[in-house]
């Protein structure tokens, strides 16, 4: 299953924040979108989702216009990871992923055998069996994240889109989000993901969209997008890309920051 936005403009009626944006987001390929605070990621999610209006342009899941799908129909497309979620109301973190299988179920049919298998399979697969039934609101912002990831997986969408799922998680976790987004590229999901950390786009994304004022700067492999003079577009600072050799061969290119951080001469 096929995500494709073309011509697409985003933002709203009295301030367009970008134009004709293209976006594929194809079967097993994972795409990550990097760019500045407040340029307009989180908007181009939240549209691509169907959540906020395109103000010109298409978006088509496998030809189809997103508009022209029923919610339920889109949310078994789509699975979405948010920015940021606090919640309001004692649920247990179960109870929370869980929530992931409302798709598949009739309006005021409650979870059977198999939503409660599949959200039991997410949630040991990030780790999370020991709060299972932890009351979400108490727990820490790294794992609220982790189990919005694992309801997202509980979905079991052919598509996902995640704003910034690893903003709140230590190093170790972090590095089990990211191979989780490669195993599930493996299981032929597509996955666009946001972050402000390009070694994270160099390591494990295979292209990158690089979002900037009005539109999209550049987009492609990352060993080749991303580069000094790019990422200093983005970010307005001095950057070098060097090359790491990996134990039993091999190299991985990382993202060095210059000290003083300012266009050098």
């Amino acid at each position: 299953m096929t995500l494709t936005a073309s011509q697409l403009s985003i933002g709203y009626p009295a301030k367009r924040i970008a134009d004709k944006l293209a976006v594929t987001l194809a079967p097993g390929e994972v795409v990550c979108l990097l760019g500045p605070n407040g340029i307009g990621k989180s908007t181009l999610f939240r549209t691509l989702l169907g959540l906020q209006p395109k103000l010109d342009g298409s978006i088509r899941i496998d030809g189809t216009e997103i508009t022209d799908l029923a919610p339920r129909d889109l949310a078994r497309r789509i699975a979405y990871v948010p920015q940021a979620h606090a919640g309001y109301f004692p649920f247990t973190l179960r109870d929370m992923v869980l929530m992931g299988r409302t798709a598949h179920r009739g309006i005021f049919s409650g979870p059977g055998t198999q939503d409660r298998g599949v959200a039991e399979a997410a949630i040991v697969r990030l780790g999370l069996a020991p709060l299972a039934d932890a009351v979400y609101t108490r727990l820490s912002g790294g794992e609220r994240q982790l189990a919005l990831i694992a309801r997202a997986l509980a979905v079991e969408a052919p598509l996902m889109l995640l704003d910034e799922p690893t903003a709140s998680l230590d190093f170790g976790n972090q590095s089990r989000v990211l191979a989780e987004l490669r195993r599930l590229a493996s299981l032929g999901i597509g996955v666009l993901f946001t972050t402000h950390d390009p070694d994270q786009a160099l390591a494990h994304a295979d292209r990158v969209l690089l979002l900037g004022p009005g539109g999209l700067l550049a987009q492609g492999v990352p060993r080749e997008t991303l580069t000094a003079d790019t990422l200093w577009q983005l970010y307005g600072i001095d950057v070098t890309l060097a090359d790491l050799p990996l134990p039993g061969g091999g190299s991985r290119r990382v993202c060095l920051s210059l000290p003083d951080g300012g266009k050098t001469a």
